[in-house]
Formats: C-alpha cells, sequence, structure tokens
C-alpha cells in the first residue's frame, strides 16, 4: 500500500504545481520532473521490478492511471498557455484604424527604366516586336556564332565574366538575343532586345552591369540605307528634329560594314566642351549591316536575305539627355536624385 498512498501524495503534488504555471518553459521543466527521462513517474516504473509478482500488475496499471492523467492535464495546461500568448500578441499588435495614417510618398520610376520604355515604345510604334534571352549566356552564342570564335582578338574588346569552364559566361552585350531570335523564327525579322549586360568596367562612364537595346531586321534587299532611316527617326524622336547626326566607320565582327553614330554634343551645340572632348560630337550607338557569317550560322541563306543590327546602350542616352555626369549617380538608389526626373 505504501506505493500506491505514494502515487496518490505525487498525483496531487503536482495537480497543484501545474495549476500555477504560466509559461511554456515552466510546463516544460515541470514536464520532465513528471514523466522525463529521470522523471517521478519513470523512477516508480522503475521499481516495479522489485514488487511481488503477484502485485506487479495491479501496481503497473495504477502508475500508468496515474501518468496518463498527469500527461492529459499537461496536454490541455499547454493549449490554454498557447491560447493565451496569442491573444497577448493580438492585443499588443492590434490597429487602431480610428488614428491618422502616415504619409507615404509616392516613388517615380528610375531615369534608366523611364528611358528604357521610351525607346522600346519607338521601335515598337516602328513595327519592331519585342524579343528576350537569358542574362547567363553560351560563349557559343555571346561570341562563337556571332563571328568572334576562341582565338578572334574581337574577343580582347570586351572584359567577360565567366561563369565555369562549361561555356557559360554573363552575357557581354544584347547581341546574343539576335542569334537565338534568328534560329528560332524564318525571316523576315524586326526585333529589339533590351536587358542588362555585364562587363569587368567601372569608372564615371562605365558600369559592370548596364543595359543595351539591341535591334535587327532581315529581309530581302535590306540595305545600309534603311538602317540609316531608322535610326534617323530614332534619334530625332529622342535628342529633337535639329539633332546633327553622322556615321563614322568602325568595326564590329557581326556587322559588315560597319558604323559608329554621332550627334552632335547636347551640352554645348555642337561648339566643343569637356563632355564631347573639344570635338562637337558624342557617339551614341554602334550598327552595321549583318556579316555573312552570322547568317550562316544561324541558317539564314545569304543569298536570298541581307539585314541590319544596332545596339546602344541605355545609360548612355540618359546620361546625355539629362546631362548626368557619373553614370554611378544611376546606382545610388536615392530618392531625391531619381525624383528629379519626369519623363524624357
Amino acid at each position: 500500500m505504501q506505493l500506491k498512498e505514494q502515487l496518490e501524495a505525487l498525483e496531487k503534488e503536482y495537480i497543484e504545481k501545474l495549476k500555477q504555471v504560466t509559461t511554456l518553459q515552466d510546463l516544460q521543466n515541470l514536464k520532465s520532473q513528471i514523466i522525463g527521462r529521470k522523471g517521478k513517474i519513470t523512477a516508480l516504473l522503475k521499481e516495479l521490478k522489485n514488487i511481488p509478482p503477484e502485485n506487479r500488475k495491479e501496481f503497473g496499471a495504477l502508475i500508468n492511471s496515474v501518468k496518463s492523467k498527469l500527461e492529459e492535464l499537461i496536454k490541455k495546461k499547454e493549449k490554454e498557455i498557447k491560447e493565451r500568448e496569442l491573444e497577448d500578441k493580438l492585443k499588443k499588435s492590434r490597429i487602431d484604424i480610428t488614428l491618422p495614417g502616415d504619409w507615404v510618398d509616392s516613388g517615380t520610376p528610375h531615369p534608366v527604366t523611364q528611358t528604357l520604355r521610351f525607346i522600346t515604345d519607338i521601335f515598337l510604334s516602328m513595327g519592331f516586336k519585342l524579343e528576350e534571352g537569358p542574362e547567363v549566356e553560351l560563349e557559343e552564342y555571346n561570341f562563337d556564332m556571332l563571328n568572334i570564335p576562341k582565338d578572334h582578338p574581337a574577343r580582347d574588346m570586351q572584359d567577360t565574366f565567366f561563369i565555369n569552364k562549361k561555356g557559360y559566361v554573363l552575357r557581354t552585350h544584347t547581341s546574343p538575343v539576335q542569334v537565338r531570335t534568328m534560329l528560332k523564327n524564318e525571316p523576315p525579322l524586326a526585333v529589339i532586345a533590351p536587358g542588362k549586360v555585364y562587363r569587368k568596367d567601372l569608372d564615371p562612364t562605365h558600369s559592370p552591369m548596364f543595359h543595351q537595346i539591341e535591334g535587327l531586321v532581315v529581309d530581302e534587299n535590306i540595305t545600309f540605307r534603311d538602317l540609316k532611316g531608322i535610326l534617323k527617326i530614332f534619334l530625332e524622336e529622342v535628342f529633337g528634329k535639329n539633332i546633327p547626326i553622322r556615321f563614322r566607320p568602325s568595326y564590329f565582327p557581326f556587322t559588315e560594314p560597319s558604323a559608329e553614330v554621332d550627334i552632335g554634343c547636347t551640352v554645348c551645340k555642337g561648339q566643343g566642351c569637356r563632355v564631347c572632348k573639344g570635338t562637337g560630337w558624342l557617339e551614341i550607338l554602334g550598327c552595321g549591316m549583318v556579316d555573312p557569317n552570322v547568317f550562316k550560322a544561324v541558317g539564314i541563306d545569304t543569298e536570298a536575305f541581307t539585314g541590319f543590327a544596332f545596339g546602344l546602350g541605355i545609360e548612355r542616352i540618359t546620361m546625355l539627355k539629362y546631362q548626368i555626369p557619373d553614370i554611378r549617380l544611376l546606382f545610388t538608389n536615392d530618392k531625391r536624385f531619381n525624383t528629379q526626373f519626369k519623363g524624357i
């Protein structure tokens, strides 16, 4: 009978202790005292081996009965504590909807975003379609199929971020999109491809990440005259009808012939200044007729089709349009800077 009395006293003791528990941590500690590995109930179960065999079953049932009852009370107490803590938390976090709201200033699109949208709209209005491609690109598309094989010196013109030895790079221009477009579509084509590009370059006019927009037109009887006409319309839309424009012979591996396009300096109006280095001209974009080797790489008949391509930097246009002296200002994420520009 000594064990039975001990069980009754134990049950009564811990029922009283459970009533006084107010936190989950205290409840966990009490639970360990009762049914933990070193708890009172566990210790009693270990003592069964010392009970006479004829009484062992009876006392074992008594111990398990007390254990089950205390476990049920512990679960009930845990539920009560959690419900109370949740209620307290909700009361503290409750929002008084009768209080006046805080004034939040509205943001404004970033100047680069404004410029990109504006340029895209110009070309869409001329019948171009929008195409996109991955920023992590295969060397095959970024270089090889654009007439820039592995031993070509033109690869030195672009400081490339190489991802791994499996031929993946951060694209250095948006030109791979024209390759992907020609591989999946038959001519005629007229597409633009805006997006981020990456080069290991950083100074007041260059950033390791910047935005380009690529243009591509492929059809029968496309000439350099068509290219000049499209770019003239575009540049006059951006910089005004009276902006001086000139084409200079240049070199790009994926176009032949190639040209650089300059506009009259938007700062000094052609008189010569620090921005244009006294020449009165500003380089604005590169262009040319698609090289036949590029057409052959994508399976387009060079006898039936010709085409032109062009590419320009969005940050470059933004800086010239708004006369921003340092490209790094575009990456400050300063609202005071961004809100100065209400549209291009």
